[in-house]
């Protein structure tokens, strides 16, 4: 069974492709789009945990996306992909509600580590909510 669900938005194919089997054999579930456009129709489809999502992307950029994911599913942790170029745009990322951000080109250890880390925040906030909604629920006078 899949530890979490994961999608890796990224427009080079062979990117995507290879890191989707690489995180497959680790046992997370991952799906692939290429434009924020698609990532948006998928996080509705499914559940994710998780996004991989490069900043530079043609068409809807990956802090569009980001602002987009973060409306609809606000539960989703995004962790950005930036090419040393836009170390900026991870930053800025971050300030959006980006859990982090990785450079391109990047290792499979760490990488695995940081969506880990992610997928944890992600229901700890879950648990949270959870809690409070339990304890409002139960302090109603019945």
């Amino acid at each position: 069974m899949a530890l979490f669900e994961v999608l890796i938005v990224d427009d080079e194919q062979e990117f995507r492709e290879m890191t989707i089997k690489r995180l497959n054999k680790r046992d997370l579930q991952c799906y692939g789009a290429e434009s924020g456009e698609e990532a948006l129709e998928l996080i509705q489809m499914k559940e994710i945990d998780v996004v991989l999502l490069d900043v530079k992307m043609p068409g809807m950029d990956g802090i569009m996306t980001l602002r987009e994911i973060k409306r609809v599913k606000p539960m989703i942790e995004v962790v950005m992909l930036t090419g040393h170029a836009s170390v900026e745009s991870g930053i800025d990322g971050m300030k959006l509600g980006a859990f982090d951000y990785l450079m391109k080109p990047i290792e499979l250890e760490p990488l695995v580590v940081k969506l880990k880390e992610a997928y944890k925040q992600k229901k700890a906030h879950q648990e949270k909510i959870e809690m409070a909604q339990i304890n409002k629920h139960m302090s109603m006078p019945g």
